[in-house]
């Protein structure tokens, strides 16, 4: 399945940005969608996903923040991000896997379809 995501800008700190993710010619039920980030100079990390069941998860440095959902009709995943922080700053990339489930859905071994990024630029 091929993945775009979409919605990266530039924003001052305290912010709001919402991302989004969409499947090309497919919609994303049957899949568990993830949210990573990759910052210059450090390895990619997870921020949130959600799996088939609608479960979320989030990590701990955009918990309170950043809220993870889908759209009724699961075809895109979006990442609404507030209280934005400079060290939010990255390529914000969306995954899907078919077998994400609440135990691996902060792996990025879990994903097996990229997308592109967006980037996302927090000003102080």
């Amino acid at each position: 399945v091929q993945l775009q995501a979409s919605g990266g800008g530039l924003v001052q700190a305290g912010g709001s940005l919402r991302l989004s993710c969409a499947a090309s010619g497919r919609t994303l039920r049957n899949y568990g969608v993830g949210w990573f980030r990759q910052a210059p100079g450090l390895e990619r990390e997870f921020v949130a996903a959600v799996h088939r069941m609608s479960g979320v998860s989030y990590a701990d440095s955009v918990k309170g923040r950043f809220t993870v959902s889908r759209d009724n009709a699961k075809i895109t995943v979006y990442l609404q991000m507030n209280s934005l922080k400079p060290e939010d700053t990255a390529v914000y990339y969306c995954a899907a896997g078919s077998g994400v489930i609440t135990s691996n859905m902060a792996s990025a071994a879990a994903y097996g379809n990229w997308g592109q990024g967006t980037l996302v630029t927090v000003s102080s």
